[in-house]
């Protein structure tokens, strides 16, 4: 159930963020609007970590947000999406769902673009890490 937790924390906050982007959700179906921005969003679990012998652990991962923006118009709109996700993702701000508090563990990691059919991509990873106590 934590990963479910960490998940929904995480994503509640990135689409509570203002302007809203089209969100493409793992494992869901999604059609993009030609000329029309929009976000992909998978999540990457690391090894937990045990501090102590029990139940105790610390699940961390990559909270992964590919910025999706069409060909020809520059980096600037994704640019600007890039600072509203590390505004909003900063070192230490904390989300939680269900009882579960995730917090980014350090500031966003921006990757090098690429092109992808009409897309320029940007993927933004969101480190992170929750305290599971059980």
């Amino acid at each position: 159930m934590s990963v479910l937790k960490i998940r929904a924390a995480l994503e509640t906050a990135l689409a509570a963020m203002s302007p809203a982007l089209a969100t493409a959700w793992e494992n869901t179906n999604y059609t993009p609007v030609s000329g029309t921005p929009y976000q992909r969003v998978s999540m990457t679990f690391a090894e937990p970590v045990n501090t102590e012998y029990g139940r105790s652990f610390q699940q961390g991962g990559l909270f992964v947000v590919t910025l999706c923006y069409p060909q020809g118009a520059g980096p600037a709109d994704a640019a600007a999406r890039i600072e509203q996700l590390r505004s909003t993702f900063y070192r230490g701000a904390a989300f939680t769902s269900d009882g579960l508090t995730t917090a980014v563990a350090r500031t966003p990691i921006i990757l090098a673009a690429i092109l992808e059919g009409d897309r320029y991509l940007v993927p933004v990873q969101v480190p992170f890490l929750a305290t599971i106590t059980s």
